[in-house]
């Protein structure tokens, strides 16, 4: 049979079963927590250590690019690759990086234009003939 409970048992449960589900619940909520923000640091951790790398390759690329450039003939190679610098009698013909030159990109976009500019006079006439043909069906009827 089902054994009786003091009313001294039950007024300790009703006064430490509270504090224990928040002490439970306190614990959980702080692990929860913990975790996530370990999480978190964890992850930023790897964005911050990727860049740093990044940032180290950069600075070994710069700190190469500042020793080249103490070099007189570097420099004037240098300005005549990028900024089309000549030695007298000299001739300068960019390239992209896919080969073809500028003057033919230009080309390429002038032929584009005149491309889309066929297009669109088409579109023109084709509604002004749309327009003609119900302005005449209006006046048939």
């Amino acid at each position: 049979m089902a054994k009786k409970v003091s009313k001294k048992a039950k007024r300790r449960l009703v006064i430490l079963g509270p504090i224990a589900v928040f002490i439970i619940g306190y614990c959980a909520f702080t692990l929860v927590t913990t975790t996530i923000n370990l999480y978190n640091l964890n992850r930023e951790e790897k964005e911050l250590t990727e860049k740093l790398t990044s940032l180290k390759s950069d600075a070994k690329s710069l700190k190469s690019e500042i020793n080249k450039l103490q070099d007189k003939e570097y420099i004037a190679r240098y300005a005549r690759e990028n900024y089309l610098y000549t030695k007298n009698g000299e001739y300068v013909i960019k390239l992209n990086d896919d080969g073809t030159t500028i003057k033919e990109v230009k080309a390429n976009y002038n032929e584009d234009y005149l491309i889309y500019g066929c297009i669109i006079i088409i579109v023109f006439v084709f509604l002004f003939i749309i327009r003609r043909h119900f302005k005449s069906l209006k006046k048939r009827k």
